[in-house]
């Protein structure tokens, strides 16, 4: 494309209700982020263990786990913006009940309140992603999905590089308390913004199935399209065995020896390079050889995974977490395009949450798996190792998907 095309990609911005799905995404983001860094912080600071921060993820994942298939199936079946608000209201009271137990409030001692205020986070998260894709299909003509999806990308990982930044400011100098009413203030600014979307809800089901039939049908919809469930697997164990992220308060403390100003600025780092690269397919949309190109960009995250284990200089550290999200930012442009261009209307709030599964919880897990391998393993060794494993999963997953391998996207719209 031409310089025009970056222009008509953000132009795309004047339409308001995509605005207001972007604005809601971007506020409930923040919100999650702020809470996401402060939280890590202070489990930290409180016990001074990696097993504890790997706590912080298996806390999140478990309830997500359990509510996401059923968040898909309440998403394709009730009003996609009265979930949202419901879902925000929630992010709101856990950053509400995390505001009470930094500040002294409660009655109750120890980490075991953070880790449940965390579940709860957990469950709200699963409806975030389901009620986003479902709104964006709404507000949207098809042939504007694939710019959309970019520019969405661009600004999704503008609000990961402004959360992680903003979190560790607010709790570098205005302490966890602030930092966490911070977060309360975004996730009711994003139902705020829901509650003003005027969209058209589709009406309930023609034929309802039951439940379990229901999220059955969404399963079975992924399972037999080999794009999608090879894009979502591949990035599921990427991002389970690169966890790096959820190590960094570790690293911070005990190897570059940073305070959380430091913190934010490396959890922002990753951000900014899919930022980078999200402007960069917004000008230049990724069509042919895009199953290769997302391939490379997966060894490309293993080979920073390794690097960044290996590193000892903060900035450099910061450096390389740059270049593992901007190889982060290919994955995500390519599997929210596929997402979008394959999946049937009536079909998004399920398959939204399948690719959350897949997607979204390997985060937590992978916080999970890090902390208990550092544990047994030690911090270095552990982050290493999950970077040639991330290249095998690279390598098995181009000889086992071939139909992914030789994507052209060109063929989905």
């Amino acid at each position: 494309m031409s310089a025009s095309g970056t222009t008509s990609a953000f132009s795309l911005l004047r339409n308001r209700g995509y605005a207001a799905v972007l604005a809601y995404r971007i506020c409930a983001l923040l919100s999650y982020q702020i809470v996401a860094v402060t939280v890590g912080w202070h489990i930290y600071e409180l016990t001074r263990d990696t097993f504890s921060l790997g706590l912080v993820g298996l806390a999140e994942v478990l309830p997500f786990f359990c509510v996401a298939p059923f968040a898909g199936y309440l998403v394709d079946h009730l009003p996609r913006r009265r979930v949202g608000i419901v879902a925000c209201t929630a992010l709101a009271t856990t950053a509400v009940i995390l505001v009470a137990v930094s500040a002294g409030w409660l009655p109750f001692h120890g980490t075991w309140p953070i880790y449940a205020a965390i579940a709860l986070t957990g469950m709200a998260r699963s409806f975030l992603s389901p009620v986003y894709n479902a709104l964006f299909a709404k507000v949207l003509p098809r042939e504007d999905f694939v710019r959309a999806a970019g520019l969405g990308s661009v600004i999704f990982q503008a609000a990961l590089v402004t959360g992680p930044a903003l979190g560790g400011l607010l709790v570098g100098f205005g302490g966890k308390t602030l930092s966490y009413a911070m977060a309360v203030v975004f996730a009711l600014l994003a139902a705020t913004v829901l509650a003003r979307l005027r969209v058209e809800e589709p009406g309930p089901p023609a034929v309802s199935l039951p439940v379990f039939a229901s999220i059955a049908q969404g399963a079975r919809f992924v399972l037999n399209n080999q794009i999608m469930l090879g894009a979502m697997a591949l990035d599921m164990f990427s991002v389970l065995l690169g966890g790096v992220v959820a190590m960094l308060p570790a690293f911070i403390h005990d190897i570059l020896h940073y305070g959380p100003e430091g913190l934010g600025i490396l959890r922002a780092a990753p951000a900014a390079g899919s930022v980078c690269v999200g402007l960069w397919l917004a000008r230049h949309p990724l069509q042919k050889n895009a199953g290769r190109v997302l391939l490379f960009a997966v060894a490309g995250f293993g080979l920073a995974v390794i690097a960044f284990g290996l590193s000892r200089s903060f900035w450099l550290s910061a450096v390389i977490l740059l270049f593992y999200g901007m190889c982060d930012g290919v994955s995500v442009v390519v599997r929210s395009t596929i997402l979008q261009l394959s999946t049937p209307d009536e079909m998004r709030g399920r398959v939204s949450s399948i690719n959350g599964i897949f997607v979204s919880s390997s985060n937590e897990l992978g916080a999970f798996y890090a902390g208990t391998m550092a544990k047994l393993l030690g911090l270095v060794p552990t982050v290493i190792l999950g970077g040639f494993a991330i290249l095998s999963v690279a390598g098995v997953t181009a000889w086992k998907a071939p139909r992914l391998r030789r994507l052209d996207l060109r063929e989905l719209q």
